[in-house]
């Protein structure tokens, strides 16, 4: 029998704050997330108080995982200053189970995942670009070229693989605490749409979103891999950021359409990578053009070689065109991506060469941890 949130809230309601009131009463826990044995929420407070929290967060934890038809527990402790107080953003707190640090400051080291060779994000400046299609056939592509690879679905609002690659099982739990992804096409997965229903909205604030991504990447038994590919969310917010400031990124690839629109948002893109000191490995112009399947004839409906242009503007490498295709979004629907299913298909053989490109330049050396200047 599957546990509920009633039942969480019972359980909690039996730990005391540091103020003596019990947990549910504080106003600190944020919306609880309760599906098939998975257990999510988060404990927010002033980061001034926080080191008094962990114990609590610690007993509130252990309490959850002793419910009848608990699986797995994701408790948060996030910090966050009160306005006026430095203006700081929402972040992190002190390490949660199985956490490695706090996310590097100025001058600190980065943290790797143990096993994984190389990481590289794939991004996007807005949503609708057909980013995670690319970041799934990419990684397939990394995977026909002989590599280990994994893929870590960072959207934590609007998970994508689950459905792109048509997975519909739980991971299972190692010792109560690790989770073991899921394996589909010879890629190593892991996604938070593994953990909660379809439809279950993510009402999480930021250092929620943050704290579940580290775990994702810490708490995962990942194994051994030449490539990790990670799917961020759309946009230049917490979710990328966290992963400049705490993983060593060998690089990013954005995706873009040849719309202005969407290569403005690309800029942007590129612009905070570069910030950070992520290496853009390249962009990705999709849904550059579309082939009639019936006459041949090719028609630019988004335009054709914005990305490419900006590419040689802003002086990254272009790595290739996806065609705007009715088998690649057929495919991608049903959850069978084109490089798996049609290998030998022209589709396959561009996302191939892209893949080819991104591995050519994963050679460069290790990054140092980003220095973040905030202009006035």
């Amino acid at each position: 029998m599957a546990v509920s949130k009633d039942q969480v809230l019972a359980a909690l309601a039996k730990i005391p704050a540091p103020d003596g009131q019990p947990l549910p009463q504080t106003g600190v826990l944020s919306e609880i997330v309760a599906n098939d044995g998975k257990v999510f929420f988060s404990i927010a407070v002033d980061a001034t108080v926080v080191q008094q929290w962990e114990p609590v967060r610690k007993r509130a934890e252990d309490a959850v995982r002793t419910l009848p038809g608990v699986q797995s527990v994701m408790v948060a402790l996030t910090a966050e200053r009160k306005a006026g107080a430095g203006g700081a953003r929402p972040q992190p707190a002190a390490p949660t189970h199985g956490q490695q640090g706090a996310a590097p400051g100025h001058g600190q080291g980065m943290i790797g995942v143990p096993g994984v060779e190389a990481i590289i994000a794939v991004a996007s400046g807005k949503g609708g670009v057909g980013k995670s299609t690319t970041a799934v056939n990419l990684a397939l592509g990394l995977r026909d070229l002989g590599l280990k690879v994994g893929i870590l679905d960072a959207d934590i609002y609007g998970p994508s693989l689950p459905k792109l690659l048509a997975i519909r099982e739980k991971p299972q739990t190692i010792g109560g605490t690790r989770l073991k992804p899921i394996t589909r096409y010879g890629l190593t997965v892991m996604s938070i749409g593994f953990l909660i229903e379809e439809e279950t909205p993510m009402i999480w604030r930021g250092p929620m979103v943050i704290s579940a991504l580290t775990q994702m990447l810490r708490e995962v038994e990942w194994g051994t891999l030449d490539v990790m590919v990670v799917d961020m969310p759309p946009g230049t917010g917490d979710a990328q950021l966290t992963m400049a400031q705490q993983v060593p990124l060998k690089g990013a690839v954005i995706v873009s359409t040849p719309q202005d629109l969407a290569l403005i948002d690309a800029r942007r893109g590129i612009a905070m990578f570069k910030r950070v000191n992520v290496p853009v490995l390249g962009i990705v112009e999709n849904m550059s053009y579309f082939l009639c399947p019936e006459c041949g004839t090719r028609s630019d409906i988004f335009g054709h070689g914005g990305a490419r242009q900006e590419a040689e503007r802003l002086k990254v490498p272009f790595l290739g065109e996806v065609p705007l295709h009715m088998t690649i979004r057929e495919k991608s629907d049903a959850g069978l991506p084109v490089v798996a299913t049609e290998p030998d298909g022209a589709h396959a053989e561009i996302y191939r060469g892209i893949a080819a490109k991104v591995r050519d330049q994963l050679g460069a050396g290790a990054r140092a941890a980003p220095k973040i200047v905030i202009e006035a």
